[in-house]
């Protein structure tokens, strides 16, 4: 039998050791790497209860409050249909198609179909991804939602619900990942909107005009508010809504969550003075309708840059925001448009004038965070104009083709005698 050497035992142990060592150590980076953290992982799951528990209640009164006292339970009822059919939608296949691994930059891959294969955490943050779903959630539900408006007071409910489901997957979920699950918008052009200027509110905006030029006025003449203070208390369950969305999607307990707070703050107050100032001057009067959507058309247009701006730059997004959207709803009125409840004018302009200042707000002379490696302020505007484009394109295109699809089976507005009835 061989003799054992212990030096050759020692220098063969020392090899694999080597060879071993950088294995581990690669190894435990990667552990350490998709460590969730507890506290980012409750202020975002936080942030995600906050809004789905505000959003429904909210919307409900807000554009309830603004339409007659009869139209409150078809939209308490609708809202409550599209937060179930889009919630069951996002886990089946909505969030694989925006946040699924990226492949072509159009549509994410089907990994997370019926959400069967989820990361430890959600790219390099330290949250569980299922948390990021839930908060994405919010956000679906949230643009969803404020789409009843489009149809105030004659859309047919068994309409409503199968072309939402259809809108989420054909209009929602492609724009989410071209500009949020980096898809080519974001990683090719470098669009920036980091609380849903384009993704939520332009969309909305934009395909609560098409439904609108679809379904044509009211039977009825456009009455008084029947409820203006509700409207105002709905509008502030949304304003909140959508702070605790934009700093949750910060993905960390940090201090860019605390100025997309801050900045969507003062945005809105912003919004919501210049608007009753306007209405002071112009009518004489002020009015709680106007001071809501003044708020939220301020709280939309700084959405675009939430993160990234200093709250000089978010008063003057909030401004621009509140004057953009209160000249288009008269422009919007004085085209014999019936934007019930300011969908258009508020979500859909005040979006797109967000979106389409992010260049200059962002700008480190500005106090704000300054352009990524290669970019600049002229490539960035041309990045939000063409992502402004997309959205509007997309969102008309895609609105119209799922109205008439389902129309083809279900009419998409109630009868005359039905809708005069308040049936």
């Amino acid at each position: 039998m061989a003799k054992l050497n212990p030096a050759s035992l020692a220098k063969t142990i020392a090899a694999l050791a080597l060879v071993l060592v950088p294995a581990l150590a690669h190894a435990q980076a990667d552990a350490a790497a998709e460590v969730v953290d507890s506290g980012d992982t409750a202020f975002v799951l936080g942030s995600a209860l906050l809004a789905l528990a505000l959003i429904v209640p909210g919307i409900v009164l807000y554009h309830g409050g603004q339409l007659r006292a009869r139209a409150f339970s078809g939209v308490a009822t609708e809202m409550g249909a599209i937060t179930a059919v889009v919630t069951l939608l996002w886990v089946i296949v909505g969030y694989t198609i925006a946040f699924g691994t990226v492949t072509s930059g159009w549509l994410g891959s089907g990994n997370a179909w019926m959400l069967i294969t989820l990361g430890n955490v959600r790219g390099d943050s330290a949250v569980p991804e299922v948390v990021f779903v839930a908060l994405q959630l919010g956000f679906a539900v949230l643009a969803a939602g404020l789409l009843t408006g489009a149809w105030a007071e004659r859309g047919r409910i068994g309409w409503i619900v199968p072309f939402v489901g259809l809108w989420t997957i054909m209009v929602y979920a492609p724009l989410a990942h071209w500009i949020w699950g980096s898809g080519w918008l974001a990683s090719r052009l470098g669009t920036i909107d980091y609380g849903g200027a384009l993704v939520v509110h332009a969309s909305v905006g934009i395909s609560a005009l098409v439904i609108t030029l679809l379904l044509g006025r009211r039977a009825l003449p456009a009455g008084a508010a029947s409820a203006p203070a509700l409207a105002l208390a709905g509008a502030g369950m949304v304003w909140v809504a959508v702070l605790a969305l934009t700093a949750g999607a910060t993905l960390a307990a940090s201090d860019d969550a605390g100025s997309a707070l801050i900045n969507l703050q003062v945005a809105a107050a912003a919004g919501a003075l210049v608007w009753l100032l306007i209405d002071v001057f112009a009518r004489g009067k002020a009015d709680a309708i106007g001071l809501a959507r003044g708020a939220l058309a301020g709280l939309v247009a700084a959405s675009a840059a939430a993160q990234a701006m200093a709250p000089g730059a978010a008063i003057v997004a909030g401004f621009a925001g509140a004057v953009v959207a209160r000249i288009a709803a008269r422009l919007i009125r004085a085209g014999g448009i019936d934007d019930a409840a300011g969908v258009v004018a508020v979500h859909g302009f005040g979006g797109l004038t967000g979106a389409l200042l992010v260049a200059p707000l962002i700008a480190a002379t500005l106090g704000g965070s300054g352009y990524a490696p290669g970019m600049g302020p002229v490539q960035q505007a041309i990045a939000q104009g063409v992502a402004a484009g997309v959205v509007i394109a997309w969102s008309a295109i895609g609105t119209a083709i799922a109205a008439l699809m389902v129309a083809t089976v279900v009419p998409m507005r109630l009868s005359e005698r039905e809708e005069t009835e308040g049936s």
